[in-house]
């Protein structure tokens, strides 16, 4: 069957012309960008749709650059040492991967430290990178285009904070506004002296500082940075949380100050082996943890979410073009998974036009949603049979797909489960089910009922398949089907049909027009 995609259609409709072909999307297909921290030296190779990339390849080391570096002003020797040895492993590796490069920056440490320059000779000597060190204003504003990678529409307070620093930045509208950088760095923080009380008087101090300069900040919070993820994961725990997904994590100022006292309180190395938070991570919580407190004294913003995303992925963002950035990474990324899995991929489209009756009253943000499911409908056909319906729901809710909370992983992961199933009770993700409220419960089986008597109309890309209308207050479902299409109305998609006339607790009529 032919898996390629027609880009020569003249409309497209609500879902445009794909990009993911366009000679300039494909320059992006593969890029490999290095983050030489003052905590973790680590490497990323996106691939895949330009807009919403795969992460192709992605190691980390744990070097501490910046330890030790406010007494000394030097790198940290033995950090040096496995950087550099990590740097030389990712050279080869891209090499290896005929890439045509890596883009490689560094933070605090590398641009402090008296043998900065020195180290980025070595590197240079060693490996042929060019290590390029960036200032905190330059970190803010790449960790903050990495979130809008993620969040197009984003608007609040960016904090990335590192080992060795921590800025902020603001954005809204797809753009970056001030920016400020700090030495609140875990790294920095742990050689005060005078104990926790003066660390946290440091952190005041500093705090106010930056909000001389930034103003208030009363829009959401995105964290972004290892030590915010760490502190995440024990939140989680501590929540007993059903879906184990960092990104677009959201909490509350409340539940921030109630898992800081729930890690006072508790085993350290308890939490660490109960939340999966390496040691490494796990030395430097108390003192991000005071950070944060502070933080949202100072600032009040009005939510938290945790963003994977940051200075490596605003690497990648740098190179976009507008019109790939003005895209929405959930449907390109859903679009790219049916050009390269579905069995006719743009049937997706023709699906969405045949279900969107059911759903004219949505809010935007639902339709968004209807969009990726249709593109995403048949993308786990190769898995068993029996097992199709948990592979799909198991596949959105955690995969890398950009701009989607987690209450819209499991919309879209329960309308591809009811796309293969007709129930949904008895299996292991009942838990993740309370992350959607009712209302969207049953949208979500209407979506998926609707898609699974979709799938059966199945014929050539430009078929006419049928129509949907829906009498809500009559509670009357029609079908039209053309003449053509009656062979394909047997007993099992009439069976499908009155499914979804259930689930929408209506009477249905099919009306066959030759």
């Amino acid at each position: 069957m032919d898996q390629t995609v027609e880009t020569d259609i003249p409309d497209w409709g609500p879902f445009g012309k794909p990009l993911f072909d366009d000679p300039g999307a494909r320059a992006l297909s593969r890029v490999g960008v290095v983050d030489v921290g003052s905590n973790s030296v680590r490497m990323v190779i996106f691939d895949g749709a330009a807009r919403s990339p795969a992460y192709f390849y992605n190691e980390k080391v744990m070097c501490e650059l910046g330890a030790g570096l406010s007494e000394t002003g030097k790198l940290n020797p033995r950090g040096r040492e496995r950087a550099l040895a990590a740097l030389r492993r990712f050279q080869q590796l891209a090499q290896d991967l005929d890439l045509p490069g890596l883009h490689v920056v560094a933070t605090a440490a590398v641009r402090e430290a008296k043998d900065g320059p020195d180290f980025c000779a070595e590197v240079q000597a060693q490996t042929g990178l060019h290590v390029a060190v960036i200032d905190g204003q330059e970190e803010a504003r790449l960790s903050a285009q990495g979130v809008l990678l993620g969040w197009p529409g984003a608007y609040g307070l960016i904090c990335d904070i590192g080992g060795s620093s921590m800025e902020l930045a603001e954005i809204g509208d797809g753009q970056v506004g001030r920016r400020v950088t700090s030495a609140l760095g875990p790294l920095k923080l742990r050689d005060i002296k005078g104990g926790r009380r003066a660390r946290k008087a440091h952190i005041k101090g500093t705090m106010e500082e930056l909000r001389a300069q930034l103003g208030q900040q009363r829009d959401r919070l995105f964290l972004v940075g290892g030590s915010w993820r760490a502190f995440a994961r024990i939140d989680m725990l501590r929540r007993g949380y059903p879906l184990n997904v960092l990104h677009e994590y959201r909490m509350t100022t409340t539940q921030v100050r109630d898992t800081i006292k729930f890690i006072e309180a508790n085993d350290h190395d308890k939490l660490r082996s109960q939340a999966g938070v390496s040691n490494s991570r796990m030395a430097l919580i108390p003192y991000a943890m005071d950070v944060l407190g502070r933080l949202i004294r100072t600032f009040k913003p009005k939510d938290i979410a945790i963003s994977s995303y940051g200075i490596r992925e605003g690497l990648l963002y740098e190179q976009m073009s507008q019109e790939i950035r003005d895209r929405d990474p959930l449907i390109e990324a859903s679009r790219f998974s049916e050009s390269k899995d579905a069995r006719l991929p743009g049937f997706g489209r023709n699906l969405y036009s045949f279900v969107m009756p059911l759903f004219k009253s949505a809010p935007p943000a639902r339709v968004r949603l209807v969009k990726a499911a249709c593109l995403l409908h048949d993308v786990s056909w190769r898995a068993h049979p029996d097992y199709r319906a948990e592979a799909c729901f198991d596949y959105v809710t955690r995969a890398n797909l950009g701009g989607l909370k987690h209450s819209e992983r499991v919309f879209i992961g329960l309308a591809l489960q009811h796309r293969y199933r007709n129930k949904r009770e008895g299996n292991r993700f009942a838990p993740l089910y309370e992350l959607l409220d009712e209302t969207g419960q049953k949208q979500a089986e209407i979506l998926g009922k609707a898609m699974r008597f979709g799938a059966m109309l199945w014929m050539h890309n430009e078929a006419n398949i049928g129509r949907l209308r829906f009498y809500p207050k009559k509670r009357q479902l029609e079908l039209f089907l053309p003449k053509a299409a009656e062979p394909l109305f047997n007993e099992v998609a009439e069976a499908r049909l009155n499914s979804l006339s259930n689930a929408l607790k209506s009477e249905v009529r099919v009306i066959i027009k030759g």
